[in-house]
């Protein structure tokens, strides 16, 4: 990526971390670490690419090597669609440590608030490629139950440290090299729903797949996302919670699909867009010869009734 276009991606950024209708995730197929925050919340600004809430916290680093990429995908609901930017590195670029074992680094000197940067962090072990899935905490209980668990694998069935994480809920800093995410909120129970706001998600089998990200995402060969960011959607919230159709927003990341989006799938929405607009029934549209094809014509006809309505 050249320095130009580097710099207006860290542009885009920086403009969509002030907006608290967008959201972020940090992590890899199966462990993600989500920020989110309210319109009214106590937020604090440490530079243009970190922000801090009472309830976690989140910093993205732009590296030269950065490319962003702009992408639609179905949802259930027909008349609906998901969209999303990837913050990707090259597969080298992105690789992180990848330790196995449960590890401890010492003070979380890079804590985004400094209040942190005392408390100890742990690496979890998972083994990730683009991210380090950590804990910290400066609670000596907690950080002697870890020390504990330090040189162990945490899938080992006689290692009881995953089970104990709600009682024990340390914060959780996911690191790549395009930045962290950092959660403050409990870990819920098994049974229990995410909190609203910051929260994780760790999903072991969908580690077990070894996947950097969902097949239904259509990031190129070559690249791994180390990051995501949700724009405001048109339709609905992070939750699912929708409202009416909200033109603004669908203008604005359609504008970001421009930029970003893969040139194909762009050209394929925009075809379809024409036949509609000419009167083609929807169902007598030819059917592309790839998934991500597939996915970006269910997408236009979901966008176009919205559009026309």
């Amino acid at each position: 990526m050249t320095k130009t276009a580097n710099t207006a991606a860290g542009a885009l950024l920086c403009r969509l971390l002030q907006d608290p209708r967008a959201g972020w995730s940090v992590g890899t197929f199966g462990a993600i670490a989500e920020f989110l925050r309210d319109p009214d919340e106590a937020t604090a600004f440490a530079d243009d690419l970190s922000v801090a809430t009472a309830r976690g916290a989140l910093r993205i680093v732009p590296a030269a090597e950065l490319r962003l990429v702009a992408y639609e995908t179905p949802a259930k609901d027909p008349t609906s669609w998901n969209h999303a930017i990837a913050l990707c590195l090259p597969a080298e670029q992105a690789a992180m440590n990848r330790r196995t074992v449960v590890t401890e680094l010492g003070p979380d000197t890079d804590a985004v608030d400094p209040v942190d940067r005392e408390a100890i962090l742990f690496d979890m072990g998972l083994g990730t490629h683009q991210v380090d899935v950590c804990v910290r905490s400066a609670d000596p209980a907690t950080t002697q139950r870890l020390r504990e668990a330090v040189g162990r694998s945490v899938s080992d069935p006689a290692n009881p440290l995953m089970a104990e994480m709600p009682a024990l809920s340390p914060h959780r800093v996911f690191v790549t090299k395009l930045g962290r995410s950092e959660v403050k909120q409990p870990i819920p129970a098994p049974d229990a729903q995410s909190p609203e706001g910051p929260h994780t998600h760790v999903l072991p089998q969908l580690l077990k797949t070894g996947r950097t990200h969902a097949a239904n995402d259509p990031i190129p060969d070559g690249l791994v996302p180390c990051a995501h960011l949700y724009p405001a959607h048109p339709l609905k919230d992070h939750f699912g919670r929708t409202w009416p159709f909200d033109a603004s927003a669908h203008t604005a990341f359609q504008a970001i699909l421009a930029d970003h989006g893969v040139p194909e799938l762009v050209r394929t929405k925009a075809e379809i867009w024409e036949a509609l607009a000419e009167g083609v029934d929807p169902a007598e549209l030819a059917e592309p010869n790839t998934r991500d094809r597939r996915a970006a014509v269910k997408v236009a006809i979901a966008q176009h009734g919205h559009l026309v309505a």
